[in-house]
């Protein structure tokens, strides 16, 4: 109980003033990332037009998933938690569950983008938006599936489980990604300028530019963690080097991205940043 009740106190002693800032950094931290993240929600589910398209839905489904992980870093963020195994302030994997959704999300937005410009008709043809619904459903599902056996096992499985698995699926998830980024700049640099000037080409074009840049701040707030955990699954050593959550840069950077990442869709598409300005934080201000 003893170790329970240290767990709950604030991420650092407020006896200093850079302890302050960091606890002040945390509160708005998540503040921001559940602000943005909200927005950009209520604003797509406003608009018809946006909800007809489908990389809209990926993009609700992104921050639906950084709304959970900017709630829950009032507790991972602000307090003194450890989110471990063995930690008795741990989240049973659901706090790292809702940064994954967002990996998911992204990932597989690149691959939609991809083969709407590669395959137009037979993509028109195969992905309505009920099929992208049950694609994103798949991934939500097949996380708290995982979550759910990590809590199901013990804690010596889990470790293995988690070693093993990230290892393997973080080397061939950035690769994956890395690659697509790469296909989809050439595509959108070299080969859609072989096609007439159009509104299509340029929706298309914008399309792919936005989960691009989206895509390249996703993995340099990432691969830092990534790189981490793959060095302590080879050494063999602890992947907790610091004294919580909410003071490990490593840990932060993912959830700076959560904040980062409506920007970007807010900044990269003239008809989500239309409703928004017009539909949602108007009507936030005209109640205020």
């Amino acid at each position: 109980m003893s170790n329970i009740s240290q767990g709950l106190s604030v991420v650092l002693p407020l006896t200093q003033p850079g302890n302050v800032l960091l606890f002040l950094f945390s509160i708005f931290l998540a503040a921001t990332i559940i602000f943005l993240n909200v927005s950009v929600s209520v604003a797509i589910v406003l608009n018809a037009a946006l909800r007809r398209e489908n990389r809209f839905m990926y993009m609700l489904s992104t921050c639906v998933s950084d709304i959970c992980t900017g709630v829950s870093y009032y507790y991972v963020g602000v307090l003194d938690v450890r989110d471990s195994f063995d930690s008795p302030t741990r989240t049973y994997y659901i706090v790292p569950t809702f940064l994954g959704l967002s990996f998911m999300a992204i990932l597989a937005a690149q691959a939609d983008r991809y083969h709407a410009v590669i395959s137009p008709l037979k993509y028109s043809r195969r992905m309505s938006r009920n099929r992208t619904l049950l694609v994103i459903f798949t991934y939500w599902l097949y996380a708290f599936l995982i979550a759910a056996l990590h809590n199901l096992v013990t804690v010596g499985v889990a470790s293995k489980i988690t070693s093993f698995g990230t290892f393997v699926g973080n080397v061939l998830i950035v690769i994956i990604m890395i690659g697509l980024n790469i296909r989809l700049f050439i595509i959108a640099r070299f080969q859609m300028k072989r096609e007439k000037p159009s509104a299509e080409r340029e929706n298309k074009r914008s399309s792919i530019y936005l989960i691009l840049v989206v895509a390249v701040f996703f993995l340099g707030t990432w691969l830092p963690i990534f790189c981490h955990i793959i060095a302590c699954n080879i050494i063999g050593s602890t992947c907790y080097t610091f004294k919580n959550e909410g003071t490990d840069p490593l840990r932060i950077l993912p959830r700076v991205n959560a904040a980062l990442t409506p920007i970007l869709y807010i900044r990269g598409c003239t008809a989500l940043r239309a409703t928004m300005f017009s539909r949602v934080w108007r009507l936030c201000c005209r109640r205020g």
